[in-house]
């Protein structure tokens, strides 16, 4: 028996001793439970523009929806009950804009449209199986390369080029300048034409925000005086995230907002220039938060069980916390654990198990994988293969009482 199933059935006999204790019948009560758990929880997975690539690419628009639905039943098999879906990888979109061009990564050049809404299309398929949906957002991203020859005539950076609102970092790609006023109108904008015209469920960001640390230097000196340079990217981050929380909560009050952030909460501060730690103890920014927790339990600097523990100390106002967890890692080497680098190696219920840990911490509301293609992909490695099943007994052993 795997250890995760030993920490299920371990719960389980002390809640039917509680329960029998208590005179109640303790199989219908932890049927109960398990069921309330089950509803409650967020079961999510991600879908971006790697998807779109794989599955999408080149393809007509029915040849698109019948993937798209596969997708959806497939879902809907792994007991998710959520999807973060990437609607803007690149300065772009896939659903239809009147401020971003058609993204390249499903009709294979920017600009070109294929007479298909994929969000909307999404949305239908997902909401017929009450599945939730939250479009997710890279807010400052234009490309991963350094090449404008690409770039849509649409593409409101492309009309940026050579000005202080568009920066080329070699090595990188092209990114908006996250202090520039009308880049954070503009990423603003754009929410709020994807709320007033879908039903999403949610908005999501996810953990790009500077890009590196020359981009708002012209910014800058306009206020040095009076604020230090870190303090300055913070608030810029901050102005957009309040920003974009405010045109969501008036557009609908029930679409909730949330960011998935670096895992490591220095990195957030002093690479990201993220104020996570705002966001968790003031009203006005988000809904949930979702950091990325893609560490093993024996990671050489940042073990699972007290990072998530540093991500519940922080979080004082009891906003909802979900956990973004790494799928992706299972039977790989992980080069920047350390001592733990061949942990998803050698285990095969890590995933299993850290979602039996999260469901105890204090204003837990789920998690999420990274991503739907490494559960589905036909040459998974073994310790994959393997995770994945440990990760569906989690719901058998539910199913079971």
């Amino acid at each position: 028996m795997k250890k995760g199933m030993i920490w299920i059935g371990i719960a389980v006999l002390l809640v039917t001793a509680f329960l029998f204790f208590q005179g109640k019948n303790p199989n219908q009560d932890i049927k109960t439970v398990l069921k309330q758990e089950e509803e409650k929880e967020t079961r999510g997975v991600f879908i971006s523009y790697i998807e779109y690539m794989k599955y999408f690419e080149g393809k007509e628009k029915e040849e698109i929806k019948q993937e798209i639905d596969k997708m959806i039943e497939k879902v809907k098999e792994f007991q998710f009950n959520t999807i973060y879906l990437q609607v803007r990888p690149f300065s772009d979109s896939i659903y239809e804009s009147k401020i971003y061009p058609f993204s390249h990564t499903i009709s294979g050049e920017q600009g070109k449209e294929i007479g298909l809404d994929l969000l909307d299309y999404f949305l239908q398929k997902a909401h017929q199986e009450n599945i939730k949906v939250h479009a997710w957002i890279n807010p400052y991203r234009i490309s991963n390369y350094t090449d404008t020859s690409f770039l849509s005539d649409k593409n409101p950076a492309k009309r940026w080029l050579n000005t202080n609102k568009v920066k080329i970092i070699e090595g990188k790609g092209i990114y908006y300048n996250p202090a520039e006023q009308e880049v954070i109108d503009l990423i603003m904008n754009g929410v709020e034409e994807i709320v007033e015209n879908y039903e999403v469920d949610g908005i999501l960001l996810d953990d790009y925000f500077y890009p590196d640390d020359t981009i708002d230097l012209e910014n800058y000196q306009e206020v040095e005086n009076t604020i230090s340079i870190k303090d300055f990217r913070l608030s810029k981050v901050n102005e957009l995230v309040s920003g974009i929380y405010q045109v969501i909560k008036k557009k609908n009050p029930d679409i909730l907002f949330g960011i998935s952030p670096d895992g490591n909460i220095e990195n957030n501060y002093n690479t990201h220039y993220a104020d996570v730690k705002t966001w968790l103890k003031e009203d006005g920014y988000i809904d949930y938060i979702m950091p990325q927790l893609y560490y093993g339990f024996f990671h050489g600097t940042k073990p699972y069980i007290e990072t998530l523990n540093k991500w519940k100390e922080i979080n004082v106002k009891g906003k909802n916390l979900l956990v973004a967890l790494a799928l992706y890692k299972a039977g790989e080497v992980d080069n920047y654990a350390k001592s733990g680098k061949n942990e998803w190696m050698e285990n095969d219920d890590i995933i299993q198990k850290q979602i039996l840990v999260s469901r105890n911490i204090p204003n837990y509301d789920g998690y999420a994988l990274f991503r739907y293609d490494y559960l589905v992909k036909e040459d998974k490695n073994v310790n994959l293969q393997s995770e994945i099943k440990n990760y569906l007994d989690l719901f058998s052993k539910e199913k079971a009482y």
